[in-house]
């Protein structure tokens, strides 16, 4: 074999396995913990060579799984993966900032990221106002003294109406972008009625993280963020509009897509999410 063939090959198989990692948007697919959430409190090791074998390599981890944040980055840095975003409870990332970021760091992670608002109630005025003001001391905190991006990951209730728009719309227009950004749930965007690739479009560049999953068709939303786990169906079975979402995703500029499906199936349903998102490109 000569030197010109050598590197001909050398070429090709490295072409081959850089198409071999999934990627939306040209972005590679990242994903959620949650979605494996009984397998990493079992196994984390043999978890990880599963994600690896699908070719996953961008991880948001959604809790520790009693592990310390330096033996989960370990185990990432030995199979070559990573972690792009850490998701805490609301009330970890306001009173134990230092903690947060002490772990986000340590995972090697850009973003904090919080999934839910405590509430007893239907989304109002009061309780938006507060929200505003925590984001804003979080994501400021975060930014300015550990140089970590802060994200709130929508979960429905946002979206009650309120004035000509929505909750979530007096949110984002008062909380500054420099401290405050979004992960979009596309599913929990869809389910109280919302467009995704609308809501993506309306604020370009405040949405840096998107949970990409699908819900199973006949099931009727709301406003209470809460369906069954097994109304995530693979991607393209349910009842999103999943090409116009990622061609709005791909405007909006988010930097990390991460599948998640919380039913009992995922371990089917992935790898077919993952084929269904390949054929987008």
């Amino acid at each position: 074999m000569n030197k010109i063939t050598f590197l001909f090959i050398c070429l090709l198989a490295n072409s081959l396995f850089a198409q071999s990692v999934p990627k939306v948007n040209g972005i590679p697919l990242g994903m959620v913990s949650y979605t494996y959430r009984f397998s990493f409190q079992k196994d984390m090791p043999k978890t990880l060579d599963s994600l690896k074998s699908l070719q996953i390599l961008d991880m948001e981890f959604s809790s520790l799984f009693g592990k310390k944040a330096q033996e989960i980055r370990q185990l990432l840095d030995e199979r070559g993966m990573y972690c792009s975003s850490f998701g805490v409870s609301y009330q970890d990332a306001l009173t134990k900032p230092q903690e947060v970021a002490a772990n986000a760091k340590a995972l090697g992670a850009k973003f904090v990221r919080v999934a839910w608002i405590p509430h007893d109630k239907p989304m109002d005025l009061e309780l938006a106002d507060k929200t505003i003001a925590d984001f804003s001391t979080i994501g400021k905190v975060f930014k300015d003294q550990y140089g970590l991006e802060f994200c709130y990951h929508n979960h429905g209730f946002e979206f009650t109406p309120y004035q000509d728009g929505t909750y979530f719309d007096y949110i984002a227009k008062n909380t500054d972008p420099k401290y405050v950004n979004f992960e979009m749930d596309i599913l929990w965007t869809f389910f109280p009625g919302m467009d995704p690739a609308k809501i993506l479009l309306q604020y370009p560049n405040r949405f840096k993280l998107m949970h990409v999953k699908d819900l199973r068709k006949g099931i009727a939303g709301n406003f209470s963020g809460q369906t069954s786990p097994e109304n995530d169906v693979a991607l393209g079975m349910g009842q999103l509009n999943l090409p116009a979402i990622i061609k709005a995703a791909k405007k909006a500029k988010i930097q990390h897509y991460y599948i998640e499906d919380e039913s009992s199936s995922h371990a089917a349903q992935v790898p077919q999410s993952i084929r269904y998102l390949e054929q987008l490109r």
